[in-house]
């Protein structure tokens, strides 16, 4: 019996996928929890809707990401830190002062989670930190670390 599933269900499949499994199964555990529906012309027509809502939104979702990597690589996000008598700072740069910084000069809060650091900064200078976008999308960026 083919069935689509409306929830995510373990070693069978995800949330709007179309599965075929044995009929007692669907009828006795996931038609009653609510976890899947039959496969039936009417439940095929709002598959395939919902599909295609989730294509527009994830290519506008796309473009919007597109739109923020250009921003953020056409030029260097500059962060102070406090140095010493050498060019050696106190402490080091964190994604959280790079999320602060992307805040304020480029006007995009990116969780800081998704920031990682190539290399540790230690010293002033222009420094490169990485961005997940999800979906494959990932973006190096450069940021330069300047005297307050």
């Amino acid at each position: 019996m083919q069935v689509i599933l409306i929830q995510d269900v373990d070693n069978l499949g995800g949330r709007n996928e179309l599965v075929t499994v044995k009929n007692g199964y669907a009828r006795n555990f996931l038609i009653p929890g609510k976890l899947a529906v039959e496969a039936n012309p009417s439940n095929m027509k709002q598959l395939e809707e919902r599909l295609k809502v989730k294509g527009k939104k994830e290519a506008a979702m796309l473009a919007e990401i597109n739109k923020v990597i250009d921003v953020l690589k056409s030029s260097p996000v500059k962060i102070g830190a406090k140095t010493g008598t050498s060019s050696k700072i106190f402490g080091s740069v964190t994604s959280l002062q790079i999320t602060r910084a992307i805040r304020d000069q480029k006007g995009y809060e990116i969780d800081r989670k998704r920031i990682s650091i190539v290399d540790e900064v230690k010293e002033l200078g222009a420094y490169k930190a990485s961005i997940d976008f999800g979906n494959g999308q990932l973006v190096e960026i450069d940021f330069e670390v300047i005297a307050e």
